[in-house]
């Protein structure tokens, strides 16, 4: 039995058709792939979050901080005060310690070292022991042979460290605790030798040109003569040691007298002259003896319990 037909009627899927050229899209259509990769292999957004800045804004905004009368004066305010502060600090610095003076001191050469290290250790045959100016200034050490210096007492002051940590490491009895009391040592005897020299000069009103650094100068030398005693000590056991410290102590306070005298022994000024002026070339004459007979007390000090 035919069933009559209720205008049923089927149908087929209908292709969507592509938009008309002519006409522009209200939305872009991603439903047919993935968004574009740029070339740096990320997915591009669909937002722009904001336009970039034109290429000339930063170094126009650059421009505007320099030409700023503000900035430049803040600048400027700022430039003068760290000038003002490093001038105060070169000044409190020439208070205690004048980089000019300080630089005359090491103001040396090999042959001027040389030169020294043989009047250390033989002045006898030195004769002429004064020291040499150009235009009321002392020349440098390396033009003068007779001029002190801080070179070879830093160095030798150095060299009598290494060579005491290598005498206790010999004898078994190497500590930095010991190496820090040998250097704390030696440079305590030389700052107090060096203020008792002072005091003692502003005590007894002597007049004189030394220097603080001619005093630590003249102090230092002494270690060039312990280096030498020890290394006669670690070489020749005891009795090395005892005659190289009777030579180096005989030949330190030999060139201490020679070179103070210049400098301590003078001729007594005017301001001098007049009561108990007749007493001033004794005091002298003591504190130049003095400091002189002080050096091989402290050579033995420092060195005899380097050498067993």
């Amino acid at each position: 039995m035919a069933l009559p037909h209720q205008g049923y009627r089927a149908t087929k899927p209908r292709a969507r058709a592509a938009p008309p050229s002519g006409d522009p899209l209200l939305f872009d259509d991603t439903s047919s792939g993935a968004p574009p990769i740029n070339n740096q292999n990320y997915y591009e957004s669909g937002y722009n979050m904001g336009a970039a800045a034109p290429a000339g804004q930063g170094a126009s905004g650059a421009n505007n901080l320099f030409t700023d009368p503000m900035a430049s004066a803040a600048m400027m305010y700022g430039s003068s005060l760290a000038n003002q502060g490093k001038d105060m600090v070169n000044k409190e610095i020439s208070r205690f310690m004048s980089v000019n003076k300080l630089k005359y001191f090491f103001a040396v050469d090999t042959k001027y070292v040389v030169k020294k290290l043989m009047l250390l250790m033989f002045p006898y045959t030195h004769q002429d022991w004064e020291v040499r100016y150009h235009r009321d200034t002392p020349l440098t050490p390396r033009h003068d042979v007779n001029a002190p210096d801080l070179y070879i007492p830093t160095m030798a002051f150095i060299t009598y460290i290494l060579l005491a940590g290598m005498a206790l490491g010999i004898q078994k009895r190497f500590s930095p605790e010991i190496l820090g009391l040998c250097a704390s040592t030696a440079l305590v005897w030389v700052i107090i030798e060096v203020l008792v020299m002072l005091l003692s000069l502003y005590l007894l009103t002597v007049h004189t040109d030394l220097s603080t650094f001619d005093l630590v100068a003249y102090s230092g030398y002494k270690y060039v003569g312990m280096i030498f005693t020890v290394l006669c000590g670690l070489l020749f056991g005891s009795d090395g040691y005892y005659v190289a410290l009777a030579w180096s102590s005989c030949a330190l306070m030999f060139f201490i007298v020679r070179s103070l005298k210049m400098k301590i022994l003078s001729s007594l000024s005017a301001d001098s002259m007049g009561a108990g002026a007749s007493a001033k070339p004794r005091f002298r004459l003591y504190i130049t003896v003095a400091s002189a007979v002080f050096q091989p007390i402290i050579i033995y000090w420092l060195t005899a319990h380097l050498v067993r």
